[in-house]
């Protein structure tokens, strides 16, 4: 997904804090639409006037390649710190909901400040990833690689190598600890780039709790109907993961799925539109699967403020009324099953 890295103009203040007491597991079934951080704007009152109780912020990167400290957009007046989105977290939990940070982002895994591309330490790398996981007590990280970050093999290493790590300090500290790899995907599953980088992870012995593939910016020429494309491309992962995972079952392998769409009109254009209409067919469809996560590219981009308009920060694209497509997701978010509201 797009991102800048200074494109914030709030700024909050550093310091540690006190860090946040570790939040309970995430539900199985999952709505948890990206929110654009470099953005202005609090992630907790986009929460409560969307209704979309679990946001994944995105982006965590370094401010420069080489570095090993994450920041957020890699904006060194936006450290890893509860003085940074904290009270958003903690306002959130007590509505209910909580955070997923996501690491990378297009911008970052284009110019090397993807945190495991950026630094060569696996060490840090996984200290990096459990003070994200203590300062804001969360339970899932996610790692948004493409891009050049899908081959930049030594990254792919040390990224795994790090997860694996963390999930060896998380099982020892009796913490609850998921990671999720969010991978480009063609309409007919994951190109062999995004393979590659679960092949690894598999080698290292890094479990991927889930694959998430964004179901849009397919820049293949051809005009999509972008639900029934959302199907086939979760078909073919499916499959791939079956080989992937030859032990797990096929209920076991969608539980291990996510769909992030794009509301609108995507980067490539018209011939790839995601309309509300489609979006209540995505959650149905994922909700009958068993599917873990839905999510979207971005929550502030749920609104009509921009008709004609493609692949715009902030608005769909589309006329529509503000939060359709949150409205149309939130009600997947389940312990058990799915009820259209």
């Amino acid at each position: 997904m797009a991102t800048t890295a200074a494109a914030a103009t709030l700024v909050l203040g550093g310091g540690s804090g006190t860090a946040l007491a570790a939040a309970q597991a995430l539900p199985p079934h999952v709505f948890a639409p990206y929110y654009e951080t470099y953005t202005p704007g609090s992630p907790a009152a986009l929460s409560a006037q969307s209704g979309a109780k679990y946001l994944t912020l995105a982006f965590l990167q370094t401010e420069a390649r080489g570095s090993c400290t994450p920041y957020w957009n890699g904006d060194t007046n936006k450290p890893v710190s509860q003085a940074v989105f904290g009270s958003d977290v903690s306002t959130m939990r007590a509505n209910g909901g909580d955070v997923i940070p996501s690491f990378g982002g297009y911008a970052a895994d284009n110019g090397g400040t993807e945190l495991a591309d950026s630094c060569t330490d696996v060490g840090a790398i996984a200290q990096a990833y459990e003070n994200v996981i203590t300062t804001y007590g969360v339970t899932r990280l996610d790692l948004d690689i493409e891009d050049n970050s899908l081959t930049d093999t030594a990254g792919i290493d040390r990224r795994n190598k790090a997860v694996r790590q963390v999930q060896d300090w998380a099982a020892s500290t009796g913490r609850t600890v998921q990671f999720s790899y969010t991978l480009p995907t063609t309409a007919h599953g994951l190109a062999d780039s995004g393979l590659a980088v679960l092949n690894n992870a598999v080698a290292n012995g890094a479990r991927v709790d889930v694959v998430n593939i964004m179901t849009f910016d397919y820049y293949d020429g051809a005009t999509h109907d972008m639900a029934a494309d959302t199907v086939s491309a979760a078909d073919g992962l499916h499959d791939q993961l079956a080989r992937l995972y030859p032990d797990k079952s096929s209920d076991a392998l969608w539980a291990m799925t996510g769909v992030t769409e794009m509301p609108g009109i995507d980067d490539y254009g018209p011939a790839e539109t995601f309309t509300v209409q489609d979006a209540a067919k995505v959650a149905d469809w994922a909700a009958s699967r068993g599917v873990n996560t839905l999510s979207f590219w971005a929550l502030q981009r749920d609104n009509g403020g921009c008709p004609g308009t493609k692949g715009s920060d902030t608005c769909s694209g589309l006329q529509q009324n503000t939060w359709d497509f949150s409205h149309a997701f939130a009600p997947f978010t389940s312990t058990d099953t799915f009820e259209r509201q």
